[in-house]
């Protein structure tokens, strides 16, 4: 079992920057392909990013290239979504997600197998 807890979402002005957190519990996190992503008002989930078991490769959903980066510290068990740049649309609840043994590059959410809570990114303009 693994658990999941995002941190660091808030209410900024667009042009801000922010760093969400996930802190996982367990001692598989270094096993795990992890992601984020994200859920608008009134729409359905989506991919943002994700990284490898090592944290050497990363995928990113388009719209977010350049703006947003994934990173992760086995050693602390956390991986982190820094984002600048921040534009209203990227307003929605950021959730983090664990997938069980390898494969970086999945971007459907079937895929993944545990989840946080998510932590809500409000960007005004």
């Amino acid at each position: 079992q693994v658990q999941l807890v995002e941190s660091g979402g808030g209410l900024v002005q667009a042009g801000a920057s922010l760093r969400l957190s996930c802190a996982a519990s367990g001692r598989t996190f270094s096993r795990n392909a992890m992601a984020w992503f994200r859920q608008a008002p009134g729409k359905e989930r989506e991919f943002v990013a994700s990284i490898s078991r090592d944290g050497g490769s990363t995928t990113y959903a388009e719209f977010v290239k350049g703006r947003f980066t994934i990173s992760r510290d086995n050693a602390k068990n956390t991986v982190y979504l820094q984002m600048i740049s921040l534009k209203p649309e990227d307003t929605a609840v950021y959730y983090c997600a664990a997938r069980l043994g390898g494969g970086y590059n999945h971007i459907l959410d079937v895929h993944y197998d545990y989840w946080g809570q998510g932590t809500q990114v409000t960007v005004s303009s």
